[in-house]
């Protein structure tokens, strides 16, 4: 599975973007997604994630409220809606994907990966 994330950018606090990852390759309705982000000079953090039938979603404390996961498995995409965006969401975003139905946090848990996308929130 190739994934290419994009919709990054330069936002001003409260603001909003919507992130796309759009996946090809082997079949992708079967795969659990996440997103994580890693913040300059910090470890990669967990977002959200989504299980292949979009049943079912998680958030890390960071994007509680405030950010939405989706999928559209006809489009092969999978979305982060981020509302109320703050500068500590500044950060490089990736999206993963798991071959398997179930979802996780960890991210050695997820095969594959996007080469990820900037967002910086100005204050």
């Amino acid at each position: 599975v190739q994934l290419q994330a994009y919709g990054g950018g330069l936002v001003q606090a409260g603001g909003f973007l919507r992130l796309s990852c759009a996946a090809s390759g082997r079949t992708y309705s079967r795969y659990a997604m996440a997103w994580f982000r890693q913040a300059p000079g910090k470890e990669r953090e967990f977002v959200a994630t989504i299980s292949w039938n979009a049943a079912s979603t998680y958030y890390g404390d960071s994007a509680k409220g405030r950010f939405t996961i989706s999928r559209d498995n006809a489009k092969n995409t999978v979305y982060l809606q981020m509302n109320s965006l703050k500068p500590e969401d500044t950060a490089i975003y990736y999206c993963a994907a798991r071959d398997g139905v179930s979802y996780y946090t960890e991210e050695g848990r997820y095969e594959y990966w996007g080469q990820g996308t900037l967002v910086t929130v100005s204050s």
